[in-house]
């Protein structure tokens, strides 16, 4: 995230390490935040460089750009944004989905930013920093051939998930309505690309994902043709964090304090206007909102 005094980087991605865009004209360059600088690791300032691990499968939020290398969306926007006010480089990175926790919780890297749901499980192991909302929606083939309106009527179908994620969970909670011999078949993949797959060839009937990614995926003209809506209920709606390890509770506050100057500079609500995804915005700056809604 980005930016010690004497650096004025325009907050690099590096996937893999990929690089995000740089800021827009409109948009000039936060001015950093000393104290909140003083208030990072010594680790991380003296490196001058915020490590952030994501997912890359799940645009808008973090995904790869045409030429395969960029991650882009409203998480490397809103981490380069970040970085200014703190004042370092921010590198992403690109990593399974399933594995984020233990790569935070073991110094494999300084942040998640990957449309991580904040629950109260997750929170046993991390804290997190509340940034977006959304809820979970099923994806099914286009022209929804296995006829499927919602979780209940999943029942005797298979359903194609990304693995470690908390559509995981709520399909398990949602079989305990089916009757015996109409289970749903639940078959796990490391990346929700992989998911999806399952269900544009027709070896799945459906998936689900976040709303956001969802709905881009139906609207997109590549992927339209394929996908579509099983319906617009977004289900279980709660906040997404960025994840910080138990034992970095100043690091933690650092992006928290960040995150406030980010939202009442205007920048965090243009980063999502952006990407079409306002609906999603959090009023105010959380931590472990999500533990406290369960």
């Amino acid at each position: 995230m980005r930016r010690v005094v004497p650096i004025l980087l325009a907050g690099l991605v590096l996937a893999g390490c990929a690089s995000s865009r740089p800021a827009a004209k409109s948009d000039p360059v936060l001015p950093a935040d000393q104290v909140l600088n003083n208030a990072l690791p010594s680790s991380i300032r003296s490196a001058g460089v915020l490590r952030i691990a994501t997912d890359a499968s799940y645009a808008p939020a973090s995904s790869f750009a045409r030429d395969g290398h960029t991650i882009v969306g409203f998480e490397p926007d809103l981490g380069q944004a970040l970085g200014e006010v703190l004042g370092v480089k921010v590198v992403f990175s690109n990593h399974g989905f399933a594995g984020l926790p233990q790569l935070t919780s073991t110094g494999g890297t300084d942040l998640v930013m990957s449309a991580m749901t904040d629950t109260a499980e997750r929170e046993k192991v991390l804290d997190f920093v509340d940034y977006f909302t959304a809820g979970s929606s099923i994806i099914v083939q286009r022209g929804n051939p296995a006829g499927l309106s919602d979780l209940q009527s999943l029942c005797g179908h298979s359903v194609a998930l990304e693995r470690g994620t908390v559509q995981v969970d709520l399909v398990r909670r949602a079989e305990h309505n089916c009757v015996a011999g109409r289970l749903i078949t639940v078959k796990l993949f490391g990346t929700n690309t992989d998911a999806l797959v399952q269900v544009r060839t027709g070896r799945a009937d459906a998936s689900l994902t976040d709303y956001p990614p969802a709905a881009a995926l139906v609207a997109d003209a590549r992927t339209g043709a394929y996908y579509q809506l099983a319906s617009n209920v977004q289900y279980e709606q709660g906040p997404y964090g960025i994840a910080v390890a138990k034992d970095q509770p100043q690091l933690r506050d650092a992006v928290a304090k960040a995150l406030k100057v980010v939202i009442d500079s205007g920048r965090y609500h243009r980063i999502l206007a952006k990407w079409n995804v306002v609906d999603g915005a959090v009023p105010t700056v959380t931590v472990n909102a999500g533990g406290r809604r369960a």
